[in-house]
């Protein structure tokens, strides 16, 4: 798992997994965070700098930037789940992402793709 937050109680330490959300536009980014934090995860707004580990990333590949990103999320173990308006193509799919959701879609999709990325044991996440 990637850097965490904990939160320590009567000597217990609770984890929260970071999401970063790569995603343009304000109100679509919005939505994905509210998602994230309703899983009770950290959505982490990607703005160019270094966020940190994380321990998923939702990304928009059709971005400037977007399959770079994708490309150092898997690189570095990261399980990736697309958000596109494009369908996927031989260089998302090359990826093996753990999820690519075409928009518009249901948010419960995203909430069980972050899910599966997430809780998934690690070997069943990189077979994606």
């Amino acid at each position: 798992m990637g850097r965490v937050d904990s939160l320590r109680s009567a000597g217990t330490v609770y984890v929260v997994p970071r999401v970063l959300i790569f995603e343009p536009h304000d109100d679509i980014r919005a939505l994905f965070e509210l998602v994230t934090r309703r899983l009770g995860y950290e959505p982490v707004a990607f703005g160019g700098a270094d966020t940190g580990p994380v321990d998923a990333a939702v990304i928009e590949p059709g971005e400037p930037g977007g399959m770079r990103l994708a490309m150092r999320m898997h690189a570095q173990g990261t399980p990736v789940i697309f958000a596109s308006i494009y369908p996927a193509d031989h260089a998302t799919q090359a990826l093996h992402p753990s999820a690519h959701l075409v928009k518009p879609f249901p948010l419960y999709l995203l909430e069980q793709a972050l899910h599966d990325a997430i809780e998934a044991p690690p070997q069943a996440a990189a077979a994606g």
